[in-house]
């Protein structure tokens, strides 16, 4: 098998063209002692050969669920109890178990979100490989041939070295490659992909989403991808299911259904999503009010009628069936009373609610690094003397100011979440200085470390891990005021207050972590960060595991956050969207170094440093066909992964994946050999590169 270059294109298949598979009237429980609970309820949708099939919606919709179900990797208490998923004819939830092992894989074959959970990492990748073939009969030395073959074809570099690594030894985007070749490994003619690019970098996330287009246009793949993120599937997929507490609300062509939602939560779903063309206006994000409905407990009516703004006394009492509706296509079906008569569908408008005040004209630095080098090697001593530093972060600078936002991008590896810790004492620093408020805090001695304490918070990326699972809401927080000199009756009172400042109730408080939904928890862990009064708060990723809807909601409650209080943040963040709608400034960092900063406007407008327009290009935009035709916007995808801080390549660290440096120009012999410096640029940016400005035009065409 072998993969040619990526072309443009996205052709539709016909859609007479007869399913790969077909799910009719799926419905699966689960068998708990209060009763089943219904996860999935009458979903029905087809794959076609050369279909990538969407599948999206918050988390608790179904999605996972129904891919399990059509694979029969249901764990207990969980049972298919209606419906069937026919194969090519077969329906597969009538194979006995013993048959439908023979299936998995060789017709059908799923990638999971998590490659690290996926593989074994007592095996090496290769012997992983392998055994997906012996397994269904193929012999040793023509399984490892192929595997061989497939890790080309997935894009590994070095075939012949790295099929003997084991999956630790990969990056998080070269394990999804591993994952993709298992599944490939039996000539499949369907893929499921549950989330296959959640956790991933905006670049490993394009080289993935290519190659997955490159197999459906190349090998006649199908695919089914599960998804939230609504960019994802305006540019991989030609048809889109939308599902809501286990039901279809909503299918049809990626075209027809960004174009014209007929579903107000389709409609909210697009509206909630920052973009990366946004300017900041002091406009919340349109955010869902409101969470989804326990499945255990679902409403009579329409499901989302309580988060609807359009929703009718019918919608509370009935439950609507996928139409079509007036001025739709034929496949094009929605569940909602209001599209069945051809009403309006809105959903919640962008600058209802808090309108971010206008920007202040003095701000004051709460926080300034400067030349920060942070040494993450073991620095033991080994038999030749002291073992080299390695800098995960070397000499950055950047300042956080009062009532604003700097974000902080680069992929992962790049140092972003080293030099947060290493500012709030976590990581030992080896050079450089640290200022709050106007104080060295460098040595983060004792008195030191109690001044970043009380001035400077950190916010992590995973609420329940930062949560104590045996301590109630109540007394997370008194211990944080107890550390402010909070005691007695005040203690309850500023508690209930932080409470209400997130938008939590006060009964809130004496349950526990996992009595809590994701976004309810980062608004706890946003509580307690603000119990010690901080004037920066560092926030690593705080919005990255959440649902889009959810995502909005946290956005906006720190835009508010940062008005009322005058809070300085360093967001740290690796969607560029996001990043756009929240900050003022922005630095981009890469390899342990800012390759670029300056105002966020300037930056996102006119990219200066090559690495910030290949980032700025490949982040996915929610609108279908943007990339296709000569006026498209170009996707620039990076080849390959960071190289290791361990050994930084020599001159300018970006050299060895730049889209414009030697490797397709041989004669900018500079860049290998002189080290770029930060150097005004732009509109009041500053560029660390030899040739600034020349990739910028792609990225906006």
């Amino acid at each position: 098998m072998s993969l040619t270059k990526e072309t443009s294109g996205t052709e539709i298949p016909a859609p007479e063209a007869e399913p790969l598979l077909r799910v009719d009237g799926l419905r699966t429980e689960f068998r708990v002692p209060g009763g089943p609970v219904t996860a999935v309820n009458d979903v029905s949708f087809e794959v076609r050969p050369g279909q990538v099939l969407g599948i999206v919606g918050e988390s608790g919709s179904g999605k996972s669920v129904t891919a399990r179900s059509v694979m029969r990797m249901l764990r207990a208490p969980g049972e298919v109890t209606a419906g069937s998923v026919s194969y090519g004819g077969t329906d597969l939830l009538a194979l006995p178990e013993r048959e439908m092992r023979t299936w998995r894989g060789s017709k059908v074959a799923m990638v999971f979100q998590d490659p690290q959970a996926a593989l074994n990492p007592t095996m090496r990748v290769g012997e992983q490989i392998v055994e997906a073939m012996t397994a269904h009969g193929r012999g040793r030395t023509q399984a490892r041939q192929r595997a061989r073959e497939l890790l080309e074809a997935v894009g590994i570099p070095d075939v012949d070295t790295k099929i003997d690594h084991y999956p630790h030894q990969f990056s998080g985007g070269m394990r999804q490659r591993v994952v993709i070749a298992i599944a490939l490994a039996n000539d499949p003619a369907l893929l499921i992909a549950d989330e296959p690019t959640t956790a991933l970098d905006v670049t490993i996330q394009a080289q993935i989403l290519g190659l997955l287009d490159r197999l459906r246009r190349e090998l006649g793949i199908a695919v089914a991808i599960i998804t939230h993120d609504m960019g994802v599937v305006a540019e991989l997929c030609t048809d889109v299911v939308v599902m809501y507490a286990g039901r279809t609300v909503e299918k049809g062509s990626v075209a027809e259904v960004f174009a014209r939602p007929r579903h107000p939560y389709t409609a909210a779903l697009l509206r909630a999503m920052p973009r990366i063309d946004d300017v900041r206006s002091g406009r919340p994000l349109a955010a869902i009010p409101g969470a989804p409905p326990d499945p255990a407990g679902l409403p009579a009516g329409c499901a989302f009628a309580e988060r609807c703004a359009v929703a009718e006394s019918r919608c509370h009492s009935e439950q609507p069936v996928l139409l079509t509706s007036p001025g739709g296509g034929p496949r094009h079906l929605a569940a909602c009373f209001v599209a069945e008569r051809g009403g309006e569908i809105t959903a919640p408008e962008e600058g209802k609610g808090h309108v971010r005040k206008a920007e202040q004209t003095a701000t004051k630095a709460l926080l300034e690094v400067r030349d920060l080098r942070v040494d993450v090697g073991s620095r033991r001593r080994g038999l030749f003397g002291r073992e080299p530093a390695v800098y995960a972060v070397d000499s950055v600078s950047l300042t956080v100011e009062s009532g604003r936002t700097l974000g902080l991008v680069g992929e992962s590896g790049c140092g972003k979440s080293t030099l947060s810790r290493a500012l709030v004492g976590i990581n030992k620093i080896a050079g450089g200085t640290v200022e709050v408020e106007g104080q060295d805090v460098t040595a983060m001695e004792e008195p030191e470390r109690e001044r970043v304490r009380s001035h400077v918070q950190y916010l992590f990326q995973d609420p329940y891990a930062s949560l104590n699972p045996r301590r109630t809401i109540r007394q997370s927080l008194s211990e944080a005021l107890a550390l402010s000199g909070v005691r007695g009756a005040e203690q309850e009172t500023r508690a209930r207050e932080l409470m209400r400042q997130v938008g939590l109730r006060d009964d809130h408080l004496d349950r526990y972590p996992h009595a809590f939904s994701g976004g309810q928890r980062q608004r706890i862990g946003i509580a307690r960060a603000l119990a010690r009064q901080p004037h920066v708060l560092i926030l690593d990723e705080p919005v990255s595991a959440l649902d889009v809807s959810v995502q909005a909601q946290i956005i906006n409650l720190l835009e508010e956050i940062q008005d009322e209080l005058g809070v300085g943040y360093l967001f740290i963040a690796h969607d560029l969207s996001v990043v756009r709608h929240l900050s003022d400034t922005v630095a981009v960092m890469y390899l342990g170094r800012i390759v670029e900063d300056g105002p966020a406007e300037a930056v996102y407008a006119n990219p200066q440093h090559p690495y910030t327009a290949a980032l700025l290009s490949a982040s996915p935009s929610p609108v279908p066909g943007e990339r296709e035709g000569e006026s498209g916007r170009e996707r620039i995808v990076l080849g390959g992964d960071l190289p290791s801080p361990a050994a930084p390549p020599s001159g300018c660290r970006f050299r060895t994946r730049c889209p414009i440096g030697p490797l397709v120009n041989k004669e900018r012999t500079v860049c290998k050999e002189k080290d770029p410096q930060l150097t005004a640029a732009g509109d009041g940016q500053r560029v660390a590169c030899h040739f600034p400005g020349e990739l910028a035009a792609t990225t906006s065409r």
